[in-house]
C-alpha cells in the first residue's frame, strides 16, 4: 500500500509541471522501487523491464502500421478516401459532418492511428466545414471524436498493445471482433452530428453527378483493398499481424508512387516522422511495462480484485464500478499506457465475471478512447484544436452530444457481448 501511496502523487506532480507521461511514469515508478530496493539495483530493474518490455515480436507491427499511415497521409489516399465519404454522404443535410466521419471510419481502419486520422482528415474536412457554416468547434470536436473509430476497426495499434498486455489474447480474434463495436460508434456519432444539423438549421450539400460519384468511389476502392489484403491475410493464415504491417507499407507505398503524390526523395522525412513517433510511443510501453511488473510485485492486481469482488454480489454493480473508474483513468492518462497498466489489474475481475478477454479488451479500449477527447489530457481534443484552429473550449460544448453519443456505445459494448464476440466466433477464432 505505502508504494501507491507514493507512487501516485510522484506521478501526479511531475504530470503537473509538464514532464512527458512516459518519463513521469517511470520515475514514479523508480521512487516507489526505492522503498524496497537500493538506488542501484532499482534503476537496472526498471531499465530491464523497459526493455523486455518492448522486446516482443508482436509490437514491431506498431512502427510497420505508423509507416504506412504516414506514407497514406501524404499519398493522397486520405483525400480519395474523403472525396468517396462526400460522394456517399455529401447531399443530405449537414452531409459534411457526416463525410468527416466516415471518413474518419475509413481512412483509421487503414491507417491505425487516431492522431494520424484526426491530422489527415481534419485538415482537409474542417476548412471546408467552416466554408459551409458549421462553425470551427464543431468542426474540430467532429474531427476529434470521429477519429477514435480506428482504434476498433483494424489494423488497430491499441488492440495489439492490448493483445501483448493481456498475455496472448489473438490479435486476429480482437480485430475481428473490433468492426461492429467501430461501425456502431461511428453511427452513434453522426446521429449525434445529426442532432447538431437540425437544430442549427445547416443547408443539405450539392449532389454529385452519378458518373462523378461513382469516379470518387472507384478512386477511393485501391485504398480500402489494403483492409482486404490485411485482413484476408491474416485470417487466411498467410501472413502474421506483424508482417501484415511490412505487407501495408509495400502496398501504401506503391499506391502513393502510383498516385505521384509522393516521391522518392520524401521518403527521408515519412521515415523519420515514423521513427519519432514509434519512439514516443515505445517509450510509454516500455515505461508502462516496468510499472506494471512493479504493482504485480507489490501483488496490487490481485488486491484490487479481491476488493472489487467483495464490494457486491452483483457482477453489474461491478461492472459499471470498473468502466467509471476506467473513464476517470482516461481523462488523465493516455491511451496506451492506460492499457498496459489497467488490463492486468481489471482482467482477473473481468474473469471472475464470466467475461471474455476478447469482450474485455474491445470494452476498455472502447472506454479508454473516450479519454482522447476528454480535458485535460485528451491528445485528439489538442490535435482537434490544431486543425481547426480554435481553443480548447471552443470543442467542449459541442463535444457534448458527441460524448453522449460514445457513452451509449460504450454500454451497448458493455451490456451486449455478441457485438465484440459474433464476428470472431464466425471465423472460428473463439
Amino acid at each position: 500500500m505505502l508504494t501507491i501511496l507514493l507512487l501516485v502523487p510522484v506521478f501526479v506532480v511531475l504530470l503537473l509541471i509538464n514532464v512527458p507521461i512516459s518519463i513521469s511514469i517511470a520515475m514514479a515508478t523508480l521512487a516507489a522501487m526505492l522503498l524496497s530496493i537500493d538506488f542501484g539495483p532499482a534503476v537496472t530493474t526498471i531499465a530491464q523491464r523497459m526493455v523486455g518490455g518492448i522486446n516482443s515480436f508482436t509490437l514491431l507491427a506498431i512502427p510497420f502500421f505508423i509507416l504506412s499511415g504516414q506514407i497514406m497521409g501524404r499519398g493522397g489516399i486520405a483525400r480519395r478516401l474523403i472525396a468517396a465519404a462526400r460522394a456517399i454522404l455529401g447531399m443530405i443535410p449537414g452531409g459534411l459532418a457526416f463525410v468527416n466521419v466516415l471518413s474518419s471510419m475509413l481512412f483509421g481502419s487503414i491507417s491505425g492511428s487516431a492522431v494520424a486520422t484526426t491530422s489527415a482528415i481534419g485538415s482537409f474536412m474542417v476548412p471546408e466545414m467552416n466554408k459551409a457554416g458549421y462553425g470551427k468547434g464543431f468542426s474540430g470536436a467532429v474531427s476529434s471524436a470521429g477519429s477514435i473509430t480506428g482504434l476498433l476497426i483494424p489494423p488497430s495499434n491499441t488492440l495489439i498493445v492490448y493483445a501483448v498486455a493481456s498475455g496472448g489474447v489473438s490479435i486476429a480474434a480482437l480485430f475481428m471482433a473490433g468492426y461492429l463495436p467501430g461501425i456502431l460508434l461511428g453511427l452513434m456519432l453522426m446521429l449525434a452530428c445529426s442532432l447538431h444539423v437540425v437544430r442549427h438549421g445547416l443547408p443539405r450539400g450539392e449532389a454529385m453527378p452519378p458518373g462523378a460519384a461513382v469516379k470518387c468511389i472507384w478512386r477511393a476502392v485501391p485504398g480500402l483493398f489494403m483492409i482486404v489484403i490485411i485482413i484476408g491475410g491474416i485470417l487466411g493464415g498467410v501472413f502474421t499481424p506483424t508482417e501484415a504491417g511490412a505487407v501495408a507499407i509495400v502496398y501504401a507505398l506503391v499506391l502513393a508512387l502510383l498516385y505521384r503524390e509522393i516521391t522518392l526523395k520524401d521518403l527521408p522525412e515519412l521515415l523519420l516522422k515514423s521513427a519519432e513517433t514509434t519512439a514516443v510511443v515505445m517509450l510509454l510501453i516500455g515505461a508502462s511495462s516496468a510499472l506494471g511488473w512493479l504493482l504485480t510485485y507489490e501483488n496490487i492486481p490481485a488486491a484490487v480484485s479481491q476488493t472489487m469482488l467483495t464490494i457486491s454480489d452483483n457482477p453489474l454493480l461491478i461492472l459499471l464500478l470498473m468502466n467509471l473508474i476506467l473513464l476517470l483513468v482516461g481523462a488523465f492518462l493516455d491511451l496506451t499506457p492506460a492499457v498496459l497498466i489497467f488490463t492486468p489489474i481489471f482482467m482477473p475481475v473481468a474473469l471472475e465475471l464470466g467475461i471474455s478477454p476478447v469482450h474485455f479488451g474491445i470494452m476498455l479500449i472502447t472506454n479508454l478512447s473516450i479519454g482522447l477527447c476528454t480535458p485535460p489530457v485528451g491528445s485528439l481534443l489538442f490535435v482537434g484544436c490544431a486543425v481547426a484552429k480554435a481553443g480548447i473550449t471552443d470543442l467542449v460544448k459541442p463535444m457534448l452530444p458527441l460524448y453522449l453519443a460514445m457513452l451509449l456505445t460504450l454500454l451497448a459494448v458493455i451490456f451486449i457481448p455478441e457485438l465484440s464476440e459474433w464476428l470472431p466466433r464466425q471465423f472460428g477464432l473463439l
